[in-house]
């Protein structure tokens, strides 16, 4: 079976071969993955979505198919891949007992997706959007939870991603809309007819999300062969010493954060890093630093795009100043020049839940001004509103603090890089009912933090060889 898995052919079969040898590779509970609150880099601190509340078991992730039942005669790729590993199994002699074991688990699968994860069938369940959301987030947790090294990932783990993920984001080959299109007759009359075609938002985000995707693994993979290696954080003391010709344990120069207190420690040869690999290391981090900042752009402009929950506007105070308070209210209302940096120091914010509670309130505030001005002027939603207020001048105060607000928020994203999801876009999340943009949001949410990974483990590598230089160099 080993020799199945590892053919290019098996990509053919749609997902759906044997699962045996990656399930064994991978068989742990989301929940105890999940248990973990920061990734180096935080990685998981994204999953502060519905997702995260699912506790959804890796047996409810890997299926997503139509249903060959509902599609009878066509050409659905449940039933080509049906085809194929019929072939397949023709071919190359598969045993039926492991074919059948196959198709049951691809069925309970597929099943648990389509019950919106209520197993009693009441119709209770998530809609198809909360439920792809949380199997794309989940499958991320089971895959890369445990991985918290720069070096490849494991082959059947990788080829278990690449698989489920081609699985998943199987979905929006089926998200179109019609477009009119002329088409000329034999006679040479033009016409115009209705076709379909992608959706826009998936048609120019998801190839780009499948290429950072490639780009973060190949990234791996370049860590075959490094000059360090790592030691447990538990297992060593400050008097220790690491075999071979690695350096004695010395303190960082900069303290190891508490909170990641189960992430390996890197060590550097006892001569330090040599220039090339430094130099290796550095493009590695850059390329690796424009992945995640791509990602979050994507992240950002799918949230932007989803519908407000009505839970969450029927939460909002009345006043945005109750909001935020009236310190930073008279700041914003008064300042001829604001400056968000210069606020953001005055307030003291001592540790990321701070600046998490501060962001919500900025958050609710900035839609709570925004309301009062598309309410003002009998408009429902603010996106005709902006070019219409951009006309006037800027003279409405509530578009003045809503404006002053938004880049507040920006700018505190910016000096917290590590910050949860805010209520608001945990909420869109939890709520939101379009497919295409589940997929997007999800995807791109976990190649960020995975991109945010990568990045804080070759900065981990970097203020080590650092420390030691600095070390021999006293």
């Amino acid at each position: 079976m080993d020799s199945v898995y590892t053919s290019d052919d098996n990509c053919d079969l749609g997902g759906f071969q044997s699962w045996n040898s990656s399930m064994d590779q991978t068989d742990n509970s989301v929940a105890e993955t999940m248990s973990y609150s920061r990734l180096s880099g935080d990685s998981l601190a994204y999953f502060r979505s519905n997702s995260g509340a699912s506790a959804l078991s890796d047996d409810n992730i890997y299926s997503d198919v139509d249903s060959p039942i509902s599609w009878r005669g066509l050409k659905t790729p449940v039933r080509r891949a049906l085809s194929n590993l019929r072939i397949w199994r023709h071919e190359h002699g598969f045993d039926q007992e492991i074919v059948d074991l196959d198709m049951k688990l691809m069925k309970e699968r597929f099943s648990k997706l389509l019950l919106g994860e209520d197993m009693s069938g009441s119709g209770l369940g998530v809609c198809s959007a909360v439920t792809i959301s949380n199997a794309i987030t989940n499958l991320y947790a089971s895959i890369f939870g445990q991985h918290q090294r720069l070096e490849p990932l494991h082959p059947d783990k990788k080829l278990m991603w690449k698989r489920e993920m081609n699985c998943l984001l199987s979905v929006c080959d089926y998200i179109l809309e019609f477009a009119p299109t002329l088409q000329s007759l034999e006679d040479g009359t033009a016409v115009e007819v209705m076709t379909t075609r992608p959706r826009p938002d998936i048609y120019v985000n998801l190839p780009a999300l499948k290429k950072l995707d490639a780009m973060l693994l190949e990234i791996l993979d370049g860590f075959k062969e490094t000059e360090f290696c790592y030691a447990e954080q538990g297992s060593i003391s400050a008097n220790s010493s690491l075999s071979g010709s690695f350096r004695r344990i010395v303190q960082p120069l900069t303290p190891r954060k508490e909170d990641k207190w189960w992430l390996p420690v890197p060590y550097t040869p006892e001569n330090g890093l040599s220039e090339k690999f430094k130099k290796l290391l550095k493009q590695k981090r850059n390329c690796a630093n424009q992945i995640y900042k791509a990602a979050m752009a994507i992240n950002n402009e799918i949230l932007s795009e989803m519908h407000i929950p009505e839970s969450f506007v029927a939460s909002l105070p009345k006043s945005g100043r109750d909001c935020i308070g009236d310190g930073i209210y008279r700041y914003m209302c008064n300042a001829e020049k604001f400056s968000p940096n210069y606020l953001l120091d005055s307030l003291n914010i001592t540790s990321e839940h701070e600046a998490l509670q501060l962001a919500d309130k900025v958050e609710a505030s900035m839609y709570i001004w925004r309301r009062k001005i598309c309410t003002a002027y009998l408009k429902s939603s603010w996106e005709m509103m902006k070019d219409f207020i951009s006309e006037m001048g800027k003279s409405n105060k509530n578009y003045l603090l809503a404006e002053r607000a938004e880049i507040l928020l920006f700018y505190l994203k910016q000096r917290y890089p590590e910050l949860s999801q805010t209520t608001l876009d945990t909420s869109k999340i939890q709520y939101n009912k379009d497919v295409g943009q589940a997929v997007l949001e999800s995807y791109s949410r976990v190649l960020e933090g995975m991109a945010f990974n990568i990045v804080a483990w070759i900065e981990d590598v970097l203020i080590a060889d650092r420390t030691l230089e600095c070390n021999i160099g006293s």
